[in-house]
Formats: structure tokens, C-alpha cells, sequence
């Protein structure tokens, strides 16, 4: 079969046609199937992805004036070799590019300008060609090592002064290329949000919605978002620019990405500002000895898990190694070692917060109290954690157990899990998963040994409560167990999920029977139980704004509107003690004080007035500053 020659034209449609596919499948933020291409390459309901790790330019190399044209429509760059041009050449090529650009919409800065160089090129001859036809990078044609070497440390950094020093005697800015958006992206910028008066420090790490990388920022664990702007600082002064910015832009939602996991989806939202401050993810060890460890908002617990696990220390984070530091280090933080060592917050030593007016501060147990207690248990709503200091606690090689039930009677197995729990030596923690209707039941336990006959004793009590239909015990350590936790997985939350949380002091036969209604009911697919208790409640409630000290339970359950769901959690209302708001969806004041004894909540409120009046922080459980209060009664729920 004899092979078929394209004409021009058609090679000029059928490249333009592969770019648009490749775009296409590259577009993960559009959620719709892929239809793309035409005569030559396309592809009709194809899935998108999956999405390259950072952007990539689509650079051509074309000498005809079709293919510059269609560079200007649609490429990312132009690369022609300079042995094969001729004098002129570059000025008409680039000429062609611009008015195609110009015509299709664009803006002409869009499209690189890049050339590939032979190395008899002088350092004279690339300075001009940098200057008068605007070529920002050269690509050199050559493969001897030595040739290479004396480009990358002679001609490359004289190339550069060379440029510099003219454009300063030009005045023209020496800052490098403007980050310049298409039409394209600029079309799909959010009423509202002053763009062009970002702070210049922003401005390069900055994502918009028509961003490369936009789609980290539409989905959350399980939550999705559409958010109009997210800021990336990479410094603490650059939250503090951050936090200016969103000051100015006070009617928009704000809300603080450290990681997206976190059950409520608080970190994103619509329309609105997102600081993501994932950049901000040091892990340091300030002093092996006592465990003193600082650690950045952007850091993931499993990265601290195995950052600490040479030197023998860990820190009870969570029960999911994917979780970021700033999100549960502000909220309370239940882990796997909560009835041996406490919550996570019991271990912080200090936190370095940007307020809301931009300043920055230190709160420890002496310098600013207040603040500190209050970043304990509702750091969300006073400001942009930015460093942390905990005191990391000894642990070796732990028992991690999985025991599978079933489950004849739902209430029954409550009350026996929450004795053979309450009974337990303090080395065990962990937690219960009951299925739709109460019939099965997955236990995943801690055990803080390594002797196996200690752990086989320890979980004894636990498989007693109920027929095992399967079970496994596995050494490891506690990295090795938060690795397990971790999945590649992207987010890929959506809509809107809706849970609720609740803390009991303990499982007794009129709470158990209480759970057991809703679960049987089958109106909750997923109803957890974790356990607290043991030192948690060793600490005094009014030490930290998290004032679950008195439960032995958190429990959490996720349902669906109009299922009967929410009427049937009502009904328990009166059975819990506070909650833990990062297992909570619904917002609103009712909430609020549901999580937070009144005691608490005056404080917190005078706080709030103190630190954030005008209540720049409220997206996230909003907590009233003290001169509100009176409007709280007439304030709808979110």
C-alpha cells in the first residue's frame, strides 16, 4: 500500500488537529468526555488524561508561513534552527506568528520564541538576536561534552549580562518574561478579584481556572470546588502578601489548602480565594533528644512519619498518612496513638500564625496564651499556620491488627466494643467501621508492642465481641503503617458530601441503642467509631480550645439528604458531648456550639474579636467575635 503524501494545507489541519488532542486529553479540569481533532487525528468520547506532572509548551519548528500561522492560532512556541534561516527570516517569521495571534484572538507574548544554535555562534551574535528578534532561549545543536561545557559556563551567563546591561540602559525591565494568559484563560477569570493586582511575589506560582494545574483545586477528598484564584506562597512574607490580598477581596470566600483531605472540603470553594500553603512543607529536628521537631502546614503525615522513624520518635497524627500537618494540627487530631499519648495538638509546642491584619506571630504556652490555646482545637478561624513545633514521643515496632465481624446485633456489638475499649491497656487505640445496616463490621487496631504474645492478649477482648469472619496482625512500624494509608490516587471529590460527627463519653447500652437506630436504619453508608478516652482525657478540657476531654468515642457517619439520615442524627443529639468539627459538613452557629462548650465559646469569641474582628477567617466553622453575639440568633446556617 502505497503511503499518502499530505499537501501542505493538510499537514498544516492535521498538526493542528494533533494539538488539539493532545490538549484535549491533557484538560482534566473539564469533566466533560473528549471530542477533539477532525479528518486527520481525533477522538470522539475518549477519557481525559492522565494530566501531565507540570505544564508542557507545545513548541513547533516550521519555516512556512502556513505553519507560523497556525503556530500564532495554537502553539506554545516557535523553534526554527538558525543554520537553515536567512537574513530576515526571523523578523518575518515572528511578524507572521504575531498577526496570526494578534487575529485569532491572542496575545503574541503568549508564544515563545526559542532557536536552536550552532556553537560557532557569538556571545555578540545571541545578544542581538535576543534583542532585536526576541529570542528568549537558545537551543544548542551540538553533543561533544567539552563544546556543551563551555556553552552552559562561558557563552550562556555573557549572553545573559550582555542582555541585562542593554535592557537597563534601554529601561527596559530585566525581571525576565511576563507571565502572559490567553484569551482562553482569561476568559474564564471570576468577577470580583482584583488579578492584575496581585502581589508580584504571587504572581508566578499564582493559578487561575484557566491554569495548567487548576484541576488540583476543583476536587478535595470529597468535596469539589471551583475556586477564582489560588495564591502558592512560598514564604512566610509571602502569606502575609497573601493574606493582604484576600483582606482586600473580604466579601470573597477564603479558604487555607494544606492538603484537601479533610472530610468538611473547607479548603476549597467557588468563586472565592484559596492560599495553598503546601510549599510551606519543611520537616525539621530541632533537638533529637527531646524530640523537638518543627514541622511546615505543607508537610503530609506521612512524610513526618518518615522523617522521624530513623531517629525512633512519631507523632500520633490522624489515621490517613495523605493528611496534611496544617489542617489537623489546628483542628485536634486523632490518631492511632490517642489513648497513649493524647491528640495530636497535645504534642504542639508552638505555632507561628499570620493574623488576619498580616502580621506575623509566635504563640507558645508564654508568648501570646491566649492565641495559643485558641489555635488548639479552632485555628482555623484565627489565621495561616506557618510553622509548627511538636514534641515528638518514642515508639518503635507496633502490632497493626484488622478484624473483620459479623455482626448479629449492632447494639450489642457497640456496647461490647466500647467495654472491651474502656477496659484495654492505653497501648491500644484505634477505631470501628460498621457497614449499611449494621450486619458486618472492620476494626483496625493499634498496638503500641512488639512482643507478640502482648499484642495477641491485648486484642483477646475484641475478638470475643462477635463472630470473626476474618482477621490479620501485622509488626511494623509507624511509618510503614502511614505509608499504608497513603494512596496515588488523585482527589477526585465531588458535590457536596454531607457527615456528622459526635463525641460520646461513653458506649452504654442507651447510646449504643441510640447508634444502633440510625445504623440499622441503613440511612448511613459509612458510620465509624474512634476511640479517645485514656490520655486525651488526662489533659483538662479548658487547657485547649478542643474540649472533648470527658469522650471515649468520636463517631462519624455519612448519609445522603432526604434519606432520613439527618432526622435520625437529631434523635441522638442528646446522647453526644460536642464534636470533632473536621468530621462535620454542616456550618452555621448551631454547630459551632455544638462543638464547643459555652465557656469555650465566649473565649473563643472574645479571641475572635481580638485577632480577627472583621472575621476574614469564617469559612471554616465560623466562630462569632464577641461583639456579634447578638446577631447570632438571626444569623442563618451556611
Amino acid at each position: 500500500m502505497g503511503e499518502t503524501k499530505l499537501t501542505p494545507g493538510q499537514s498544516v489541519d492535521a498538526l493542528s488537529q494533533a494539538i488539539d488532542v493532545i490538549r484535549g486529553r491533557w484538560d482534566v479540569a473539564n469533566r466533560s468526555v473528549l471530542r477533539a481533532g477532525g479528518e486527520h487525528h481525533h477522538v470522539d468520547g475518549a477519557k481525559r488524561g492522565p494530566a501531565p506532572a507540570h505544564a508542557i509548551p507545545i513548541w513547533i519548528g516550521a519555516r512556512g508561513p502556513r505553519m507560523q500561522r497556525m503556530i500564532g492560532r495554537t502553539g506554545d512556541g516557535w523553534l526554527p534552527s538558525l543554520p537553515w534561516l536567512q537574513p530576515g527570516d526571523l523578523g518575518r517569521g515572528n511578524a507572521m506568528i504575531d498577526g496570526a495571534a494578534e487575529k485569532a484572538g491572542r496575545d503574541p507574548r503568549e508564544i515563545v520564541r526559542l532557536l536552536n544554535v550552532s556553537p560557532n555562534e557569538t556571545v555578540e551574535d545571541l545578544v542581538r538576536l535576543a534583542l532585536e528578534d526576541g529570542v528568549s532561549t537558545f537551543i544548542l545543536a551540538a553533543d561533544d561534552a567539552a563544546t556543551i561545557d563551555r556553552f552552559g559556563h562561558d557563552i550562556a551567563p555573557a549572553v545573559r549580562d550582555g542582555v541585562g546591561r542593554a535592557r537597563a540602559q534601554r529601561g527596559t525591565s530585566t525581571l525576565g518574561r511576563v507571565r502572559v494568559r490567553g484569551a482562553t484563560a482569561l476568559a474564564k477569570r471570576r468577577p470580583g478579584i482584583d488579578y492584575e493586582g496581585v502581589p508580584e511575589a504571587l504572581v508566578a506560582t499564582a493559578v487561575e481556572p484557566g491554569d495548567h494545574g487548576y484541576a488540583r483545586y476543583t476536587s478535595s477528598y470529597l468535596r469539589g470546588g471551583a475556586p477564582g484564584l489560588i495564591l502558592r506562597p512560598r514564604s512566610v512574607a509571602e502569606v502575609q502578601e497573601a493574606v493582604r490580598f484576600a483582606d482586600r477581596h473580604r466579601d470573597l470566600p477564603l479558604g487555607i489548602f494544606s492538603a484537601g483531605h479533610g472530610l468538611s472540603g473547607r479548603s476549597l470553594n467557588r468563586d472565592g480565594l484559596v492560599i495553598d500553603v503546601g510549599a510551606l512543607n519543611t520537616i525539621e529536628v530541632l533537638d533529637e533528644a527531646s524530640g523537638l521537631v518543627r514541622i511546615g502546614p505543607g508537610a503530609l503525615w506521612v512524610e513526618v512519619a518518615e522523617a522521624l522513624a530513623p531517629l525512633g520518635f512519631a507523632i500520633t497524627s490522624g489515621d490517613y498518612g495523605g493528611v496534611g500537618v496544617g489542617g489537623l494540627a489546628t483542628a485536634g487530631g486523632v490518631g492511632w496513638f490517642a489513648r497513649e499519648h493524647g491528640l495530636t495538638i497535645d504534642h504542639l509546642r508552638a505555632v507561628e500564625v499570620v493574623l488576619a491584619d498580616g502580621s506575623a506571630a509566635r504563640a507558645t504556652a508564654t508568648e501570646h496564651p491566649d492565641l495559643f490555646w485558641a489555635m488548639r482545637g479552632a485555628g482555623a478561624n484565627f489565621g495561616v499556620a506557618t510553622a509548627f513545633e511538636f514534641a515528638a514521643a518514642r515508639v518503635g515496632t507496633v502490632a497493626f491488627a484488622q478484624l473483620a465481624f459479623d455482626v448479629p446485633d449492632s447494639a450489642g456489638f457497640l456496647e461490647g466494643w466500647g467495654a472491651a475499649m474502656e477496659a484495654a491497656d492505653r497501648s491500644v487505640t484505634g477505631e470501628i467501621i460498621l457497614g449499611r445496616g449494621g450486619r458486618s463490621a472492620q476494626a483496625m487496631l493499634v498496638v503500641d508492642s512488639d512482643d507478640p504474645d502482648t499484642v495477641v492478649d491485648r486484642l483477646q477482648p475484641f475478638a470475643a465481641i462477635a463472630p470473626l469472619s476474618d482477621s490479620s496482625i501485622a509488626l511494623t512500624t509507624y511509618d510503614g503503617l502511614m505509608r499504608a494509608m497513603v494512596s496515588d490516587a488523585p482527589q477526585q471529590g465531588d458535590g457536596e458530601p454531607h457527615s456528622h460527627s459526635g463525641n460520646v463519653d461513653h458506649l452504654s447500652p442507651a447510646v449504643s441503642r441510640a447508634l444502633a437506630t440510625l445504623i440499622d436504619s441503613g440511612s448511613s453508608y459509612f458510620f465509624s467509631v474512634r476511640a479517645m478516652g485514656g490520655a486525651v482525657s488526662d489533659v483538662p478540657s479548658d487547657a485547649t480550645a478542643f474540649a472533648g476531654r470527658s469522650a471515649a468515642f468520636n463517631v462519624a457517619a455519612f448519609g445522603s439528604p432526604g434519606s432520613g439520615f439527618d432526622e435520625r442524627w437529631e434523635d441522638l443529639l442528646p446522647h453526644l458531648n460536642g464534636m470533632y468539627l473536621s468530621f462535620e459538613s454542616d456550618t452555621g452557629p448551631e454547630v459551632v456550639a455544638r462543638a464547643f462548650p459555652p465557656a469555650h465559646l465566649a473565649r473563643l469569641r472574645a479571641l475572635k474579636a481580638e485577632y480577627d474582628p472583621g472575621s476574614l477567617f469564617r469559612d471554616n466553622f465560623h466562630i462569632l467575635p464577641a461583639d456579634e453575639r447578638a446577631e447570632e440568633e438571626d444569623e442563618p446556617a451556611d
